[in-house]
């Protein structure tokens, strides 16, 4: 006690304590990470945003990239700084219109501290001035900003937006998007959701996009380059925007007899999955020499190489379904990557039983087949397969073996009711597989615990799978090697 202060009886000391309110208590930092086990650092605590702002200039020549981000959050606690994932420099930060102090931490943490403390509840309007050349930023030896002969390109998962853009960057905080961006005249930028239009002036265009449902940061994407663009209206007036380097050469007619039935797959995929989610439709190829195709919300990215053996539907097919598995319905926590990769390697199934190119069930029986009990392939858990295997081969024809199995368990009345009710259940959120279990539970009558068990949670080859063929070996799939043919994945 300091000299001239005169103590305070115990009593009263305790009966103000007691009266002074919750909402006193000193603000604290935002947590560094959403909680995601498998990528600890990956998202943010502390608030949710709920919309982007990003104003772009990109130069081709040089790959250098200046942005200006605009966020608008809430906080969800009382917050005395918070943290968001970028890796490129940055040059200010503004929260609700002052100043703030900014530190770079971690291998792609801002750490911002605002002017003053933000109480829980409080709307946030965070500035992000930057600049770089994201081709030369890494982390941990990477970097999922592809460069071009005439541009760059962001598309990876599990994470892209560090390279171009500020965010919170977990599947769990999903926010509506405004991207501008300038470019030299003669360079065309690609993004998400509908195409606004463009604009020249002193020698840069500007193209603008906008994305209204809630979107994933991963699945946001970018790509500055020379394109030749074919713009079309599907059904109830969808605006469908394709997207074809100019110097795809001899992949080039593979590549547009692929992408070009984006609009007919669609139509297609409603029947058993719903009315397509999002209010705009696409896909785009540029010239890049990485081998997968990636889900971004509304316009996939496709490889080049994807289409190298000739025209792919299949990919589209699998693409396109993850706009409702994965996109509409994302994953809570990267552990419950089956839920994207298990139904969408299933549509590709389905899309061969169609072609009669061989049924889902003749692919399952084959795929099971194909593993004889001692391969490593069985060890790896579709439902919990570890950051390491987030995208291995198990996780897609395993994962897809999974559905065959609760399509014969629960029979295909229930089965195709799930597989339609589950996007309009959970549409515009996100969601566990235990979540998926549940209401397939609640759906079918059935306990599935034992079946998702043996499929999903079981690290050995299951035994008596129901679609495998009894005393002999299934019979190859017409279907089967084209499924096969191509890099699935880019992480």
């Amino acid at each position: 006690m300091r000299h001239g202060l005169t103590a305070v009886p115990t009593a009263l000391t305790a009966a103000l304590l007691l009266a002074v309110p919750a909402s006193a208590a000193a603000p604290s930092p935002g947590a560094p990470g959403a909680g995601d086990a498998y990528y600890p650092d990956y998202g943010n605590g502390g608030y949710d945003v709920s919309h982007y702002d990003l104003r772009l200039r990109y130069q081709p020549k040089t790959d250098h990239l200046k942005g200006t981000a605009t966020l608008l959050a809430t906080a969800t606690q009382d917050l005395s700084r918070f943290n968001l994932d970028f890796a490129l420099d940055v040059e200010e930060v503004r929260v609700n219109g002052r100043a703030a102090h900014f530190a770079a931490t971690g291998d792609h943490e801002l750490e911002v501290t605002p002017a003053r403390p933000v109480a829980e509840g409080e709307q946030l309007t965070v500035v992000v001035r930057y600049a770089g050349v994201p081709s030369k930023v890494k982390v941990d030896g990477v970097t999922a900003w592809h460069r071009t002969k005439d541009g760059g390109i962001a598309a990876n998962e599990p994470e892209a937006a560090w390279w171009w853009y500020p965010s919170n960057d977990h599947p769990t905080d999903k926010a509506t998007y405004d991207i501008n961006v300038f470019v030299p005249d003669g360079t065309q930028a690609i993004s998400n959701g509908r195409f606004l239009g463009e604009r020249s002036s002193g020698g840069w265009t500007r193209s603008s996009w906008r994305a209204t449902a809630p979107q994933a940061t991963y699945l946001t994407t970018l790509a500055m380059g020379r394109f030749d663009i074919v713009e079309d209206e599907a059904r109830r007036g969808l605006p469908v925007l394709n997207a074809y380097s100019k110097d795809l050469g001899e992949l080039d007619k593979a590549a547009r007899a692929s992408v070009e039935r984006t609009a007919e797959v669609t139509a297609w995929l409603e029947k058993y999955l719903g009315r397509y989610p999002f209010d705009a439709l696409g896909g785009y190829v540029p010239n890049t020499e990485t081998g997968f195709a990636l889900e971004t919300q509304t316009r996939p990215f496709y490889s080049p190489a994807q289409f190298a053996s000739g025209a792919n539907v299949s990919v589209i097919v699998h693409e396109l379904a993850h706009q409702w598995y994965g996109d509409s319905v994302s994953v809570s926590r990267w552990q419950d990557i089956w839920l994207n990769e298990g139904f969408a390697a299933y549509t590709e199934w389905l899309w061969s039983e169609d072609q009669g190119e061989g049924t889902a069930r003749e692919l399952a029986a084959y795929a099971y087949d194909s593993h004889e009990a001692d391969d490593d392939f069985w060890k790896v858990e579709p439902g919990d397969p570890g950051p390491k295997n987030q995208f291995h081969d198990a996780v897609y024809d395993r994962g897809a073996m999974a559905v065959q199995a609760l399509r014969q368990e629960i029979g295909d009345k229930a089965f195709f009711a799930v597989l339609k009710g589950w996007p309009q259940e959970r549409g515009g959120g996100d969601a566990t597989v235990q979540d998926f279990r549940r209401y397939a539970e609640r759906v079918s009558g059935k306990d599935l615990r034992g079946l998702f068990r043996t499929w999903l949670h079981t690290p050995s080859k299951p035994k008596g799978a129901p679609f495998a063929e009894q005393g002999r070996a299934a019979q190859q799939p017409e279907s089967w090697r084209r499924l096969h043919a191509t890099e699935r994945h880019g992480h």
